[in-house]
């Protein structure tokens, strides 16, 4: 749609009533859980279709199904999936439970939820996906919730987090990757500066994770039974994601090896395994299903023009150095929040970020940073974004639920802010 540069502020109508459908509905009644998501996201996405009328409505048909067909959302969508035939197979044989008996075994009781917070960020970093990293890790973090005390809204929320650690660190995400393009900065310059600014904010999350969860007391006491063969599986994920392995890779490995484990030692026959794959699979269907949604949503707000008219605001409020990397920080923010997508939203907003960082001296390894980090943020605080909806699912509880355990994301947030206003850190002029 034609809307030149100025974009529309009537484009992002859909994506209004979207979210005040979906927390309006639960403010007002004090259930989240009462409007679904995949309810909100269908009637804002009509809605969508039926503004503009001066555009045929079969072309926004077609704008629709091309976003839902991104390539970032099916990745997403074959993720979920492979994720969930994982899980299942997993879980049917035993796995799941021996990692979890494991753990209370061999980690002090109040040192679990740090332990399992420290777990999804190697994965995560290593994986370079914190959508893989939920999916694959949420059923041991939702196993502990049941042998624990600790309610599931923290620990499906500690996953969140530490899976968002890797996410703007890891050489092999996504979102760093198209930070570093977009900025025109090296990968090893950029984590260097990243990782300065984050590392605060990893450290006080376990500290602030003791503290929450330092009475927390087992189900019942005594010695818990694992069988260490079937912990493998999970061992195989962390070692694969550290080799660098595609996620997709990693899952299918850690499915085939779960599936090899649980034939062999009788924990189902051939049919057994056949029907817990699809129960797997058909678990994170409405997931899927909601991640083509929202990316077909997503699509026809870019098309009215209501991610220019957010990026055109922002940078009309630019005026100094420091102004421009808070410009840059509310650029992405608001890119995110509007996708649910850190990755896409750095594309978006990466082009205009880096003429704004050029204008006013900004680093490109500050710039690219900043995209990250601000991408990061909002994606583990959305209660719409892919990681909460996944996490949330396993615990079958509401996503909002999980908003304010996400300690991580955060302060992700606020050392980003810290770093802005400081000045953080010194970066000696490149030549």
């Amino acid at each position: 749609m034609d809307n030149g540069q100025k974009g529309s502020l009537w484009a992002l109508s859909p994506l209004i009533l979207f979210i005040v459908l979906f927390l309006g509905v639960g403010i007002a009644t004090g259930d989240f859980t009462i409007m679904p998501l995949n309810v909100a996201v269908i009637a804002a996405a009509i809605f969508g279709l039926t503004i503009h009328r001066k555009v045929p409505f079969n072309k926004k048909v077609e704008v629709f199904t091309k976003g839902a067909g991104h390539s970032n959302i099916l990745l997403m969508v074959l993720i979920y999936l492979l994720a969930g035939a994982f899980s299942q197979a997993t879980e049917d044989m035993g796995g799941v439970k021996s990692t979890v008996n494991l753990g209370l075994t061999l980690i002090p009781e109040n040192l679990l939820i740090v332990g399992l917070f420290v777990i999804c960020m190697f994965v995560s970093i290593s994986m370079g996906t914190s959508v893989g990293t939920v999916a694959a890790i949420a059923p041991v973090g939702f196993g502990l919730t049941q042998a624990t005390d600790v309610s599931a809204a923290i620990t499906m929320a500690t996953v969140v987090g530490g899976a968002m650690f890797g996410d703007n660190l890891s050489m092999i995400s996504d979102t760093t990757i198209a930070a570093v393009r977009t900025q025109h900065t090296n990968m090893k310059d950029k984590f260097r500066v990243n990782f300065k600014i984050v590392l605060p904010g990893a450290i006080l999350t376990m500290i602030i994770l003791w503290w929450m969860t330092r009475g927390v007391r087992l189900a019942h006491t005594g010695s818990y039974h694992y069988d260490l063969v079937k912990v493998i599986p999970y061992v195989l994920v962390l070692i694969l994601a550290l080799v660098g392995l595609n996620v997709i890779v990693v899952l299918i490995g850690g499915t085939v090896l779960s599936a090899a484990i649980g034939l062999i030692d009788g924990s189902y026959s051939w049919v057994g395994l056949l029907k817990s794959l699809a129960k797997g699979i058909e678990s994170m269907e409405d997931i899927a299903i909601l991640a083509l949604l929202i990316g077909g949503l997503v699509a026809i707000i870019e098309y009215y023009g209501g991610i220019q008219w957010l990026l055109n605001f922002v940078r009309s409020k630019v005026k100094s150095k420091r102004g421009a990397e808070y410009g840059i920080a509310t650029l992405v923010s608001a890119a995110d929040i509007s996708t649910a997508n850190n990755t896409i939203s750095i594309l978006m907003s990466g082009p205009l970020a880096k003429d704004i960082a050029d204008e006013y001296g900004v680093d490109a390894r500050k710039s690219a940073s900043i995209l990250d980090i601000f991408g990061g943020c909002f994606q583990g605080l959305l209660p719409y974004s892919p990681q909460l909806i996944a996490a949330a699912g396993v615990a079958s509880i509401s996503p909002v639920a999980l908003v304010p355990y996400c300690i991580y994301p955060i302060l992700l947030g606020v050392c980003g802010l810290l770093a802005i206003f400081f000045k953080f850190p010194k970066l000696k002029e490149r030549h």
